[in-house]
């Protein structure tokens, strides 16, 4: 089966219809998309009906969670705040309530998706240094085969060893080894930051055992516009044409 997973749309339906075109010419069997759906962005209740139209499953992301009134964001920075406010006071009843419903966490067979690091899924940490990877040797056992994660709008890869040996793995195409287990970062569709303003998503192969990143050209002067043309920071435009 040949799986695309999709993360951090952050209401950039620019981004968002490009990385579905390009993903239905690959043709996976299912989508996944590992949150934030929504924030920074402009386009939020077209996002969310187009993420529910394709994906299986959709998880909570941090930014779902503050929109939906499931967890504290004042200690978010101001302009993000802001954001967030923004979104609640536009988004449609229906999509409120959607968002209100998604599980932090689903598994397939040998398959673990969450939107942060998946030891703690609720926590919303980051894991995309080799130190914070290192960080879930003791949880191996309760990890998948792969785990992939969002939140951090990097792609980074890991293969983490029950030695306790984590290698950062570079390639945006490899297969898995045998006894490693791996955290996938799937980067941003609609934000990345990780100097490369085209937006990202990944596919597994889950009989090949095969991850591949995947970049995709956008409209970002459309999208951006957007943002600058409602009542949004100006930076959450302007960090598109950067990718960061």
């Amino acid at each position: 089966m040949r799986i695309g997973i999709i993360s951090d749309i952050h209401s950039n339906l620019e981004a968002l219809t490009e990385s579905l075109a390009a993903l239905e010419r690959l043709r996976p069997d299912r989508i996944y998309c590992l949150g934030d759906v929504v924030g920074y962005g402009a386009s939020v209740n077209e996002c969310c009906a187009l993420v529910r139209k394709v994906a299986e499953v959709t998880l909570l992301g941090n930014h779902d969670a503050a929109v939906a009134g499931r967890m504290d964001y004042s200690f978010y920075y101001d302009a993000a705040r802001h954001a967030l406010d923004w979104t609640a006071a536009r988004i449609d009843p229906d999509h409120l309530e959607w968002l209100r419903a998604l599980p932090y966490t689903h598994r397939l067979p040998g398959v673990g998706l969450s939107h942060g690091n998946p030891a703690a899924p609720q926590a919303y940490e980051y894991v995309f240094a080799k130190e914070q990877a290192k960080d879930l040797v003791p949880h191996l056992d309760a990890l998948e085969d792969v785990n992939f994660v969002g939140h951090s709008h990097l792609c980074k890869s890991f293969a983490i060893h029950p030695s306790g040996d984590v290698n950062e793995v570079v390639a945006t195409r490899f297969g898995l080894r045998r006894g490693y287990k791996y955290v996938i970062s799937v980067g941003s569709v609609g934000q990345p930051r990780d100097c490369d303003n085209r937006a990202c998503f990944v596919t597994y192969d889950t009989e090949e055992r095969v991850v591949e990143f995947h970049r995709v050209p956008y409209d970002i002067e459309t999208s951006a516009q957007k943002v600058f043309d409602a009542d949004l920071a100006l930076n959450f435009g302007k960090r598109l044409f950067l990718g960061v």
